[in-house]
C-alpha cells in the first residue's frame, strides 16, 4: 500500500495495523456490551413479570388467608348452638312411668332338663310395647317364680331372700328390651326367707317371670333324678 508521500516503513505499517485491530476490538466490545445490555433488559422485564406474578400469588394467598377468620367466626356460632340444644333437651319432661300395660315379659330356661342338685338357669326379657319412652324401677329386676307344673303350688321365688336391692330407674324407649338372668339352687323358699329351704325332688315344673303385676307365660322344665 502506498501513501502520497511514498511507501510506509514497516514500523508505521505495523502500528497502523495494530491501531486498526484495536479499533475493531473496541467496536466488538461495544457491540457485545450493547447485546448484553439488551439481553439484560429482556431478563429484567422477565424478572419484573416474575415479581409481578409473585406479588399476585402473594395477594391471592393473603386473600385466601383473610377468608379464614370468617370461617373461624362461624365456628363459635355453631358451637353456641350446642348448649341451646342441650338446654332444650334438659327442658324436656322426664319419661312417664311404665304402666303394667306398657310392658311385656318373656321367660326362658337354659335347658329343658336338669338333674336334682343342679342349678337351673333362667332368663327374661322386658319389652316396652308402648309407643313412647317410659321409666320403671328395675333395681331388683324381674323375679323368677318356680311352680309345680299344674301351677297350684309355688315352690320358690327369687326375691324371697333378696329384698334389699336399691332402687334403679331405667328408661326404655318404645320397643326397647332389657335382659335379666337368674339361677335357682333347686330348693324351696318362702317370703321374707322364712322357714327351711328344702331340696325340690325330681319332677316336672314351670318357671314364670314377674314384674309388678306383669307376668310372663310359663316355661316348663324338668328335674331328673
Amino acid at each position: 500500500m502506498l501513501e502520497p508521500n511514498g511507501p510506509l516503513s514497516p514500523e508505521i505499517y505495523w502500528r497502523r495495523r495494530a491501531l486498526a485491530i484495536g479499533v475493531i476490538v473496541v467496536a466488538l466490545a461495544i457491540v457485545i456490551w450493547l447485546v448484553t445490555m439488551v439481553a439484560r433488559g429482556g431478563d429484567s422485564s422477565g424478572a419484573d413479570s416474575a415479581a409481578a406474578s409473585t406479588t399476585t400469588s402473594a395477594e391471592s394467598s393473603v386473600s385466601t388467608t383473610s377468608s379464614a377468620p370468617s370461617s373461624a367466626s362461624s365456628s363459635p356460632s355453631s358451637a353456641s348452638a350446642t348448649p341451646s340444644a342441650t338446654t332444650s333437651a334438659a327442658d324436656q319432661p322426664a319419661a312417664q312411668p311404665c304402666s303394667d300395660q306398657s310392658l311385656a315379659l318373656k321367660v326362658t330356661v337354659g335347658q329343658p332338663t336338669y338333674r336334682v342338685g343342679d342349678q337351673p338357669a333362667f332368663g327374661t326379657v322386658i319389652t316396652n310395647i308402648s309407643s313412647v319412652a317410659c321409666a320403671r324401677d328395675l333395681g331388683a329386676g324381674p323375679q323368677f317364680l318356680v311352680y309345680t307344673l299344674d301351677g297350684q303350688r309355688r315352690l320358690w321365688a327369687s326375691n324371697d331372700c333378696n329384698q334389699d336391692d336399691p332402687a334403679e330407674m331405667k328408661t326404655l324407649k318404645a320397643g326397647e328390651q332389657l335382659s335379666y338372668k337368674g339361677t335357682w339352687f333347686g330348693t324351696t323358699s318362702q317370703p321374707q326367707c322364712a322357714g327351711d329351704r328344702l331340696q325340690v325332688p325330681a319332677g316336672a315344673y314351670m318357671v314364670v317371670a314377674q314384674l309388678g303385676a306383669v307376668r310372663s307365660a310359663a316355661e316348663p322344665f324338668n328335674l331328673a333324678s
